[in-house]
């Protein structure tokens, strides 16, 4: 079949991952050889090779290598995943095998799989029929996130069927490729390697013990006894993790091996890992190429593919591409480890060089099938279906109108102890118990819901209120957070920002709550343990004391232990973003982090009960700059994803989406609305408060407004299905927020100007 002279492809930007030459691997010949073949047929092509490296530094890739990989760095693939969303590719092609990627059962390819969007197609290196547990689990991940997968044998297809359960109209069988070289006699090549006069046999690879060359050691007395002139080279260099094992040990015991036989004379090993025109060379100079391997499982082995490929008669054991290769008498089979019937075999051919003519042109016929610009053709035919094929992602339509509090989620997470931490969907999860953290959020919902019947609003406020009580711990001048179900604690104390939390909301409480008792009873446990907050030394529990603080001095104006932490915080944040600002940095830090709004609005309010305009400015500032950092490129609330922390001065990730930061940021923006009266900030809030009905990334809604549940975040494969406590307060809170807001709007603007 001649190959077509015009090829016509609507693919034109493709991404490619794999290894790379010149790293020194099967894998990387494979990737370049493909790269190399797509070129070659597509010209127009454009393809951006993103390259595995196990050795940041080492390699000195070619300008075709668009990116390098650190494998074990997990930071980078979700980089390189981002770099191929901007680039414009159609398709992304992924060459897989384990041992390249890093991560348990190299799953941190995943990770890069989960944030693309384009259509995947994986090549299978290794199909293993009695996976791990972590290699099972990689492996179906890529079968879940993959269109199409690629297997070399359809040994691999049966395999995949029965034991993963993959889909069968998603694998497609595309043969190893091969170069497209004339059938030549080896005798006019020998002299270039010294093999002039001699019986010439072959085994190529990176040299380790699967490959079964000691098989092929003690076959060599009876070979040599019928044909004195034979050679047997062994081509290739010591796979690199048994060189830093052992170093050259396991080449020395073969060396030995061949010397206790008596036949060292008739082995020759080149220690070499050769370029792609070179190990051609060689194979075309051999008269039969053996492939004594011990593995039966082996799915693909690219030297078999190149030997058939060049015309030679090939002697193997049965794994399984050899099997589907040789089958029909395009190659002779024997058993594993036996070294009599590799033998008699290779004397046969030696003997007859009629019937090793007869095999060669036989191999030669089948692996012109197989020559690289064909598979490259059929390969993009696959990649242009699924592009074509590629569901279109249309935008539910939203509900955009604001949801009412509602509380029967946090009913469902509470007890009489107080508010569970998490959840298995919507059922309550005992086994992580409580965390002050939760329960402070929830007393500050029950002092925000307007339209709450008072006797559940008493109900509540006494749970929660009795569980921060008896978090306080004298003896340490600090408040636990965790408790186990059986009401023990987990911890004499707790963190830092729990701590900052707790008086956030015992500020909150002595200001908003309807009831006296609920008044007095925070107004005295502010006092007793507020003070706590100068040894503080996180910006965001400094943040949330100063929160609290401020919700004091609202209730009662001159409060004294309340005035101290506002103005000594409140200096600190100033100081902070003037030590980690940058022309294009307006924060406190060099890093992002989470509730990050809750900086700028700490500023916000301190300025506003202070009086001091100073920091109002910073305020404002600061939470104009990380209200961008929030905005995708569609206009639309992007939280700043739980992958983004930690990372010095770069610019956020988008996954993964926590509720609490969408209500961190309508928060703020309440408050920079109350100090500016600029509705620019009640818009800000709106969009962030959208995030929840699903104007988001994902274009998924995280609330469940029948009964007021909210989804634990946005990951890169969509809903985290989860409805913990933070997240149900963060959505009830912002609800309170929202609806407040619009009731300020309305008092300013008249009903007829407010926002909606």
């Amino acid at each position: 079949m001649a190959l077509s002279e015009k090829v016509v492809t609507p693919i034109d930007h493709l991404a490619l991952i794999g290894n790379f030459l010149p790293r020194k691997c099967g894998l990387a010949t494979y990737t370049t050889d493909t790269f190399t073949a797509l070129k070659g047929r597509f010209p127009d092509l454009k393809i951006d090779v993103y390259a595995m490296d196990d050795h940041p530094g080492r390699y000195d890739y070619p300008a075709e290598v668009t990116a390098s990989i650190p494998d074990q760095d997990r930071l980078a693939y979700i980089e390189a995943a981002r770099a191929i969303e901007r680039s414009g590719a159609q398709a992304l092609w992924v060459q897989h095998e384990y041992g390249i990627y890093g991560g348990p059962a190299g799953e941190h390819i995943l990770a890069l799989l989960d944030r693309v969007s384009i259509p995947v197609i994986v090549t299978l290196h290794t199909i293993l029929e009695k996976p791990s547990a972590d290699e099972r689990r990689v492996l179906e991940g890529l079968l879940r996130r993959a269109t199409k997968i690629v297997v070399m044998a359809e040994r691999g297809r049966e395999i995949l069927e029965r034991v993963y359960s993959a889909k069968p109209r998603s694998i497609v069988m595309i043969p190893h490729g091969v170069p497209d070289r004339a059938f030549v006699d080896p005798e006019t090549l020998k002299a270039r390697f010294g093999w002039q006069g001699r019986k010439t046999l072959l085994t190529f690879g990176l040299l380790a013990p699967n490959k079964g060359i000691e098989t092929m050691i003690d076959a060599l007395p009876a070979i040599a006894a019928e044909h004195p002139d034979v050679l047997y080279a062994v081509l290739g260099a010591t796979h690199p993790n048994l060189v830093a094992h052992e170093g050259e040990a396991y080449r020395e015991r073969l060396k030995t091996l061949a010397e206790e036989h008596g036949v060292a004379g008739h082995v020759e090993f080149i220690d070499a890992f050769l370029e792609h025109d070179d190990l051609i060379d060689y194979l075309q100079a051999a008269d039969i190429y053996v492939t004594p391997y011990n593995n039966p499982a082996q799915i693909t082995s690219g030297t078999l593919s190149y030997a058939v490929g060049v015309g030679k008669a090939v002697v193997s054991t049965p794994y399984v591409h050899a099997t589907e290769i040789l089958a029909d008498g395009h190659g002779v089979l024997v058993d594993f480890g036996d070294s009599a019937a590799f033998a008699r075999e290779i004397n046969g051919l030696l003997g007859s060089d009629r019937n090793r003519i007869n095999l060669s042109e036989r191999a030669y016929a089948r692996g012109q099938t197989m020559i690289w610009p064909r598979l490259a053709e059929v390969a993009m035919g696959e990649i242009a279906e699924m592009v074509a094929t590629k569901p279109r992602r249309l935008a539910p339509k939203v509900r955009l109108t604001p949801l009412k509090p509602d509380i029967a989620a946090v009913e469902r997470m509470s007890d009489s102890t107080g508010m569970l931490q998490h959840s298995i969907y919507s059922v309550p999860d005992r086994r992580h118990g409580y965390c002050i953290d939760d329960n402070v959020r929830a007393l500050m919902l029950m002092t925000a819901i307007d339209t709450l019947d008072e006797g559940v609003r008493d109900k509540w406020m006494t749970v929660y209120a009795s569980f921060i009580q008896y978090a306080w711990n004298p003896d340490k001048r600090r408040f636990r957070n965790f408790m186990n179900f059986d009401r023990t604690w987990c911890e004499d104390f707790g963190s830092e920002d729990s701590n900052g939390r707790t008086i956030w909301a015992l500020g909150v409480t002595a200001r908003r709550s309807t009831l006296a008792k609920h008044r007095d009873w925070a107004v005295r446990l502010f006092d007793e343990t507020a003070s706590l907050a100068f040894e503080l030394g996180s910006p965001r529990a400094q943040a949330f004391a100063m929160l609290g603080a401020a919700a004091m001095l609202g209730a009662h104006p001159g409060h004294e232990l309340a005035l101290n932490i506002l103005e000594r915080f409140s200096n600190d944040l100033l100081a902070l973003v003037e030590e980690a600002r940058r022309p294009e940095w307006e924060w406190f830090e060099i890093v992002l982090a989470y509730d990050n709004a809750r900086l700028p609005e700490a500023l916000i309010r301190a300025g506003m009960m202070l009086g001091r305009e100073d920091l109002l400015k910073c305020g404002l500032s600061t939470l104009s700059w990380i209200v961008a950092q929030q905005t995708s490129p569609e206009g639309r609330f992007r939280a700043i994803g739980t992958e983004s922390f930690g990372r010095a001065y770069e610019e956020p990730l988008p996954f993964d989406q926590q509720p609490l930061e969408a209500q961190a940021t309508i928060d703020a923006c309440s408050a920079a609305f109350r100090a500016t009266g600029d509705s620019r900030w009640v818009e800000e809030a709106q969009r962030a408060y959208r995030w929840y009905l699903g104007q988001n990334d994902l274009d998924l809604p995280l609330a469940t407004a029948q009964d007021g549940g909210c989804f634990d975040g946005l990951m890169p494969t969509g809903l985290n299905r989860n409805q913990g406590a933070e997240s149900i307060l963060a959505l009830q809170l912002a609800s309170c927020a929202i609806s407040g807001l619009s009731k300020r709007v309305e008092s300013v603007a008249g009903p007829e100007r407010a926002v909606a």
